[in-house]
């Protein structure tokens, strides 16, 4: 069975796009690839293309706006996994045998689709009295600092940390360093968690393309990272008290990749985690695995998350200082890593980047522990 291999990626700039929509920014973001790539266009087979909130047909638009209409596409909703869910498609489709090069797209133009606090899904019981995941992710803050000893101001530093690589990172949401005091003294939302501890609503697209052994070797490959495993696992319902500081889905999906890339977490030098919240950080690192449970905080606040540190954290800005388009956040976070493989990151490289992880989980938070849960790892 062949291996599968990222040879190009694109990306927008995420932030405000008023005058683009979803497709466009697709569209932008699909062409980088290609071009990165080295690619002619036309050597793309198939696509498929991950969003949220964009309707049936984003794919087809993008596709047409690029001038590859025709091709075999599938648009991919699976929640905030929906764009990491487009890669493990294309990378099956790989695998299978039944292509050669295969586009990835991730993309969302929330702007336009949506103006304040996302609630879990609204069959759920508890979004039907009012729970939103602010809400939620607060409860599963204060429980963890009863649990685990953190301080406000411990869970303030992963914001202030990753706003500080967002500053570095051209294509980033936000663009200004924050200290904890700007953390402490934002706007309150659910507490303990304040405006800085939350992603923003954010307009972006992302693309990979991806490419089977033979394909490689047609088209060079000095550039190209493996993608050594893509896991994707469902939550299971909670029919028994579960608890708020660990995530069980996070875990079993982390195992998944572990095993089939044939590596443990001792072995990963950088991580790009679904840190739609500040708490969410925590709960992710240490349900990979990367930092024992209980631990992750302190760790932060020694500088061990840093770009500089011991195993850094969300290089990119992450969802909290990079932005979160939704349907575009699982394809960005896996730019990210390759770009840091391959050595093109500027000033936030980390030096000896050798294995990436790549986190992304979506849905409602309560009710069903998570909808989908994708770690992906790639190697150099």
């Amino acid at each position: 069975m062949t291996d599968v291999h990222i040879l190009g990626v694109g990306m927008t700039r995420f932030g405000r796009h008023p005058d683009s929509d979803a497709a466009d920014l697709g569209a932008e973001a699909l062409l980088e690839a290609v071009a990165d790539a080295g690619i002619d266009a036309r050597a793309v087979e198939a696509a498929y293309c991950g969003h949220v909130f964009q309707g049936m047909v984003t794919g087809q638009r993008i596709l047409a706006e690029v001038g590859l209409a025709g091709l075999p596409l599938t648009n991919v909703e699976n929640a905030c996994s929906s764009g990491a869910t487009a890669i493990r498609e294309a990378s099956l489709a790989i695998r299978a045998g039944e292509h050669d090069v295969v586009a990835a797209i991730g993309t969302e133009h929330l702007t336009s689709s949506f103006k304040g606090a996302l609630t879990p899904d609204p069959s759920d019981p508890e979004a039907a009295v009012g729970a939103t995941m602010p809400g939620v992710y607060a409860m599963r803050a204060r429980r963890y600092m009863e649990e685990f000893g953190m301080t406000r101001e411990q869970l303030a530093l992963i914001p202030v940390k990753n706003k500080a690589n967002a500053a570095r990172n051209p294509l980033a949401h936000f663009k200004t360093p924050i200290t904890i005091e700007d953390v402490l003294e934002s706007r309150p939302i659910a507490d303990p968690l304040n405006l800085h501890d939350c992603s923003p609503v954010t307009d972006g697209a992302a693309a990979v393309i991806v490419m089977s052994d033979r394909a490689l070797r047609k088209y060079g490959g000095d550039r190209a990272v493996r993608l050594a495993a893509s896991a994707l696992r469902s939550g299971s319902v909670d029919v028994e008290p579960v608890s708020m500081t660990f995530e069980p889905l996070t875990w079993a999906t982390a195992q998944d990749a572990y095993e089939r890339a044939g590596i443990g977490p001792g072995d990963v030098d950088l991580a790009e985690v679904h840190d739609c919240f500040s708490i969410a950080e925590v709960l992710r690192v240490e349900g990979l695995g990367l930092f024992e449970q209980g631990s992750y905080p302190a760790a932060v606040e020694r500088g061990e998350a840093d770009i500089s540190g011991r195993l850094p954290i969300n290089p990119s800005g992450g969802l909290i200082g990079k932005g979160h388009p939704l349907g575009g956040t699982g394809v960005a976070q896996v730019v990210e890593v390759v770009r840091q493989l391959r050595g093109e990151v500027g000033d936030r490289q980390i030096e000896g980047a050798r294995v990436g992880v790549a986190h992304c989980r979506g849905g409602k938070a309560v009710g069903i522990e998570g909808a989908a849960c994708t770690v992906q790892i790639l190697v150099r």
